[in-house]
């Protein structure tokens, strides 16, 4: 498996043919989730292979909105199936990479440990420091494509995101989890002042 070409490959295909209206749905949100995914495999021991193919469906996990928005992580599959065998990778190994390629989907129900760590690694940023940045950026995303009107009706949306959100690892709970509930603090107070 040639995991840095495939990622290669796809960062630049991110970075080159997205649209600029995507201003979270980008290559920055990948490699931020590439970061994550590293990070938390590491610390829950996850082996060199399972690594990986963790890593690759981090690359990919995304790659989908390179055809449409709706249903991207299926796009984001067909993406993977296409290009992985030229990397090395075979049919087994692409099948769980689109296994965790799908378990970022929302609501997240990822099916084993892999899966977890990816879901984990999709929305770390709630439990960060540039959560309001880096959330500032989906709500323009959001307003481009109609999906949310002010910022009002916005930290409504993220309020109740949020609060159905939840952590799977020990990792990402440990790291997490306080930051996420401070974060949602703040919300609740700029809804309520």
């Amino acid at each position: 498996m040639q995991t840095e070409k495939a990622g290669s490959y796809i960062l630049n295909k991110l970075s080159n043919e997205l649209p600029a209206n995507l201003y979270y749905h980008n290559a920055d949100h990948t490699r931020d989730v590439y970061t994550a995914a590293k990070r938390i495999g590491e610390a829950e021991g996850i082996t060199a292979d399972e690594m990986q193919l963790l890593l690759t469906a981090a690359y990919y996990h995304d790659s989908g909105f390179l055809i449409k928005a709706k249903g991207h992580e299926e796009e984001s599959c067909k993406i993977a199936r296409e290009a992985l065998p030229g990397y090395g990778y075979n049919e087994d190994e692409i099948d769980r990479i689109c296994g965790m390629i799908m378990a970022t989907r929302l609501p997240q129900s990822p099916a084993n440990h892999l899966e977890e760590i990816i879901a984990d690694a999709d929305l770390d940023n709630l439990g960060r420091d540039d959560f309001f940045e880096i959330s500032h950026k989906l709500f323009l995303e959001n307003s481009f494509f109609g999906k949310v009107g002010d910022k009002n009706e916005w930290n409504q949306q993220q309020i109740d995101f949020i609060e159905k959100h939840q952590y799977f690892t020990k990792s990402a709970i440990n790291l997490r989890q306080a930051k996420k509930d401070a974060n949602l603090g703040r919300i609740k107070a700029q809804v309520n002042s």
